[in-house]
Order: structure tokens, then sequence, then C-alpha cells
């Protein structure tokens, strides 16, 4: 059986895709045999695993050639995990991950200037295709609640699936990589425990969308 592929997607930088590919990653490894693979030229991914040496519940590994990564689905995984570079410049590198992926994760900052390169990527690269997806709404401060309702408001008027959960921003998200840490194993406090049931609400919220799709083809 070929693994699921999920690329995180979006060609603004910043975003916290990295943060959002390892968060993933790590809820799955909780029950599925989890990869993820860098093909972003700035390797933070490949960064954070150096730092993690053999402590992460999940394998990684970097690839560049879009040869290879047209190859993911023989790769013997449940679930794959992609970070993009964060431009469109490198499409010769997204173009064969985004035609073998079976579901995308969009990360976005909750501001208004976010939506435009959001747009720009699903009519550009994901409708073409026929590809899920959903909107992420990350980074946003929990002392603000409102900045997640405005974010998800403009989603919604501009068209775009998005998540219903946002992904809060935490101090531990930033120090993570540094640490060679991902969700599931922060402990040091409570809002640790909320930074990793923020990515679980998430992962369950994808996979009913994949059991959603699935009840959907069965019936047709």
């Amino acid at each position: 059986m070929s693994p699921r592929i999920i690329a995180v997607v979006n060609q603004k930088g910043g975003v916290g895709k990295s943060t959002v590919t390892m968060g993933m990653a790590a809820v799955c490894a909780e029950t599925s045999r989890t990869l993820v693979v860098d093909i972003d030229p700035q390797g933070s991914v490949t960064f954070w695993s150096d730092q993690a040496g053999d402590n992460l519940p999940f394998d990684t590994t970097s690839d560049l050639d879009p040869k290879n990564l047209a190859r993911l689905r023989e790769l013997p995984y449940d679930v794959v995990f992609v970070d993009t570079p964060g431009s469109l410049e490198n499409e010769h590198i997204l173009n064969p991950v985004l035609d073998e992926a079976d579901f995308l994760i969009l990360p976005t900052e909750p501001a208004p200037l976010a939506v435009p390169p959001l747009l720009n990527t699903v009519r550009r690269l994901i409708e073409p295709r026929g590809v899920d997806y959903r909107v992420l709404i990350n980074k946003f401060d929990p002392r603000t609640p409102s900045d997640a309702e405005e974010a998800a408001e403009l989603i919604d008027s501009a068209g775009l699936k998005r998540f219903q959960t946002p992904i809060r921003q935490y101090k531990i998200h930033s120090r993570a990589p540094i640490d060679g840490l991902v969700v599931t194993q922060y402990r040091s406090s409570r809002s640790d425990l909320k930074a990793a049931e923020d990515f679980r609400r998430v992962a369950m919220e994808m996979m009913s969308y994949w059991a959603n799709a699935s009840t959907n083809k069965g019936g047709r």
C-alpha cells in the first residue's frame, strides 16, 4: 500500500511551514510510520533533524531531485510529509510533489496581507490539479483570539477552505528546532501540552476530511 502524501505549502516565507510539518509528523508518528522530506533549499527541517539526532519519533530526509520526488509513493511509509520551498521560484522542485500529493496544508499568519499569497498559491498551483487542501491559521497569539477570528473571516470571504482549528504561538515552538524537539516531546509546562493538543486536533480534523472523501467516493 502506498503512503499518503501531505505537502505543506505557501509561497510566502515565514509562515511556519517547517514547524507545522514537524508538528503534524510528530502527531501522525504516534500511530503511523511517518517520514518527513525536506525539499526546501533553506533546509530548516534538515537542521532540526541534525539537532535532534536519533531522538525524533519519525524519519527525515532531504531531496531536491525532481525525479526522486516523483517517486514518493514508492517509499515504505504510511504517511509522508513534505516541507516545501517558501517561493514559487522553485517550482521545478515543487511541481512533482504537488502532482503526487493527496492533501495540502497551507499555513498562514493571521494577517490581512497573508491572504493574497494564499490566493495566488491556490489559484495557480492547487486548483488546476484538483488536490484537496486546507488553510491553517498559524502563529496566532492566544492572548488575542480575535486575531484568529478575523483571519478566519478573511479566508472564508476569499472562498478558501480552512481548518477549523488554529495553531497557537508559544515560545517553545521557536526554540524547538534548536533543542531538537517536536510537540509530542514538549514536557515543561501547561502551554507545552496545549501546543501538542493544537496539532492533535488539526490531525484529527485532517483525518475526518480523508474519511469523508473516501465515503463520498464509495457512494458514487
